[in-house]
């Protein structure tokens, strides 16, 4: 494809992109759908900021929510020194500002830290993660302890005084139209940074950093400012989520709150632009719904961690990605027919899976009412011998499908290997 088409696709994506976004309250409206579509864009942010580290970079961070955090912080107690007092900030520039704390702090620790790649900066993110998650609990003055800080983020004027006076961060829809501003403002800066040499070099070193030194650069300073940018970048996620949920918690800056980034990026694919994107959207939406529904909703979140590692290697854009060439070749149909009895056994698995979950769960924690569980609409006794009969039917024809899928993709060659 010729630069120029190239180019006028990149066009065409970022006009697509932008009109979802502005249009996407004219259907989902309630306070419920603009939080979480608040939550998807800081989510989705954070996540194309993780993968400048691990996906550009080829560095694993286990810490990298400590900038995210601290971007939160920066803007909570901004709000909270607005708020009866003489200091004035505008409050659609805060995000900024959670982007210079996360940046800072990066810039403090990130040269020692990133002499080396692969598992020391790896272990050293969780030191570093783990250290500041600690801290946090011994410094209650300035992350609020257990609680966390909160403020209202309608403490200070939304633009300058005299400017667009009816506008303010109070409404839902306010709140969801600045942090989708924010966030396709940053991802055309990272897509523009994609572009550089600095980028080029960054790849260059998660490939072989010793050859990027044999040339004459230094890998361990590629490796700081890579770090740097990445971290202003989750500085203003954080800040955006603190203002969406008006509060910062020292949980914003726990290993947990890395693992679910480190998680969006895995499953949406690392090896995309758009991957991280679809990745926290996806994480993002059945965190929040399985939540809602289940208990055990964070093993499920695990399970489909290693389903996507197991069965897609590049992620759901790889996988979509690479849907779209067969279609585009004639070949997606006689890939699915060659594949329906492993499509309809993963199915099967997954159906028997999810009810014994659900009847374990419930036979445990009593949800739904004592010696009752709710799954699909059904409503279940987990001590009857029953629906564990049809747990272990389901699972058993699960595991059958995926068998007959495996001889089948034996005996029949695929068209890459006729081609070959």
């Amino acid at each position: 494809m010729s630069p120029r088409a190239d180019g006028r696709r990149f066009l065409a994506c970022v006009a697509l992109g932008l009109a979802v976004l502005a249009l996407a309250p004219l259907s989902f409206d309630s306070g419920f759908q603009l939080g979480l579509m608040s939550q998807m864009c800081a989510m989705a942010l954070f996540a194309l900021s993780y993968n400048l580290l691990l996906g550009q970079t080829g560095m694993l961070s286990f810490g990298h929510a400590v900038y995210a955090g601290l971007g939160g912080y920066a803007v909570i107690h901004l709000l909270r020194g607005m708020d009866g007092g003489p200091f004035v900030f505008p409050s659609v520039l805060l995000p900024v500002a959670g982007g210079v704390a996360g940046a800072a702090f990066a810039a403090l620790i990130g040269y020692p830290t990133t002499r080396r790649g692969g598992t020391s900066f790896a272990m050293i993110s969780l030191a570093v993660g783990e250290l500041i998650h600690a801290a946090a609990g011994m410094l209650p003055e300035w992350f609020g302890g257990e609680g966390g800080l909160a403020a209202d983020r309608t403490a200070g004027p939304a633009f300058v005084a005299g400017l667009w006076p009816g506008w303010s961060l109070g409404p839902d829809l306010h709140v969801y139209y600045l942090t989708a501003a924010w966030t396709a403002a940053c991802a055309l800066a990272i897509h523009a940074l994609g572009r550089t040499p600095l980028l080029k070099l960054a790849n260059a070193v998660r490939d072989n950093p010793q050859r990027v030194a044999f040339i004459g650069y230094d890998p361990h300073r590629v490796r700081y400012l890579m770090l740097t940018l990445s971290a202003f970048f989750a500085g203003v996620a954080g800040g955006l989520m603190a203002l969406n949920l008006e509060i910062a918690s020292a949980d914003s800056m726990g290993a947990l709150r890395s693992g679910a980034v480190l998680l969006a990026v895995v499953v949406g694919g690392s090896g995309l632009f758009l991957g991280p994107v679809a990745g926290a959207v996806v994480v993002t939406f059945f965190s929040v719904e399985l939540s809602r529904h289940t208990g055990a909703w964070q093993l499920y979140l695990g399970l489909a961690f290693a389903a996507v590692v197991l069965a897609l290697p590049g992620g759901l854009a790889g996988g979509i990605r690479d849907a779209a060439r067969r279609g585009a070749r004639g070949e997606l149909a006689h890939w699915l027919r060659a594949r329906k009895w492993t499509i309809a056994g993963a199915l099967s698995g997954m159906s028997g899976l999810s009810l014994a979950i659900e009847l374990a769960y419930g036979r445990v924690h009593g949800t739904g009412g004592q010696g009752v569980v709710s799954w699909f609409g059904l409503v279940l006794d987990p001590s009857a011998p029953l629906p564990w009969s049809v747990a272990g039917v389901l699972s058993v024809l699960g595991a059958a499908g995926l068998f007959l899928g495996r001889v089948q993709s034996r005996l029949v060659p695929s068209p890459e290997q006729c081609d070959g």
